[in-house]
């Protein structure tokens, strides 16, 4: 019984690692770093235009809205999760040209949890 409680720990403590991870990242507009954590395929939306794009591509567009709207600050405002098990977090991203909402999935794999949904909205 022991063990079930090491591995949900374990588990739990992965997924907050990631949402660290994932909150240094975008505090530093670092697209490589947010990049390790994407899932092989990512929706990235900006104000409601959400494409999919592989994990490749998703670097360069993240890299690209970074370039364009460098970070002053960002941090998580709520964090949850589905019934199944879906991971999610909403934050607020911070620059000079505006404030974003931004709604973070993480899809449950192996290893830890990964980013599989990343949506902008200016407010």
């Amino acid at each position: 019984m022991s063990w079930l409680v090491l591995v949900g720990t374990v588990v739990a403590h992965a997924q907050s690692d990631n949402l660290g991870a994932v909150r240094s990242a975008m505090r530093n507009g670092s697209s490589r770093e947010l990049s390790q954590y994407f899932s092989p395929t990512v929706e990235v939306g900006f104000d409601g235009d959400k494409q999919s794009y592989n994990a490749t591509q998703a670097e360069l567009v993240i890299k690209n809205f970074f370039a364009k709207n460098p970070p002053s600050s960002f941090d998580f405002i709520h964090q949850g999760e589905s019934k199944e098990g879906i991971q999610y977090a909403i934050g607020r991203y911070t620059s000079a040209n505006g404030t974003y909402r931004v709604f973070v999935k993480l899809k449950p794999s192996r290893e830890a949890p990964l980013i599989d949904t990343l949506d902008f909205t200016k407010e």
